[in-house]
C-alpha cells in the first residue's frame, strides 16, 4: 500500500526518530511504512492520521488489484 508519510513528515521538517518517538514506535517502523515494506495497523493508521490532521485515506492510498 502506497502511502504519503515521508512527504507528510518532511513538510513538518521533522526526522524518522522524532516521529517515531510521538507515535510510540520504532524508527525503523516508520522507514519501513514510508518504503511501503510494512502495512500498519489500524490502530497506527489512526494515530498517524490524527496526528497529521488528515484521514486515513489522506494518508494511506489504497490500490485495488
Amino acid at each position: 500500500m502506497k502511502n504519503r508519510l515521508e512527504e507528510l513528515r518532511r513538510e513538518r521538517g521533522m526526522s524518522q526518530e522524532e516521529l517515531a518517538a510521538i507515535l510510540e514506535v520504532s524508527r525503523q517502523t516508520i522507514g519501513s511504512l514510508e518504503n511501503g515494506r510494512y502495512n500498519p495497523s489500524i490502530l497506527l493508521a489512526h494515530k498517524i492520521a490524527d496526528y497529521f490532521g488528515l484521514t486515513i485515506e489522506d494518508v494511506f492510498l489504497f490500490e485495488h488489484p
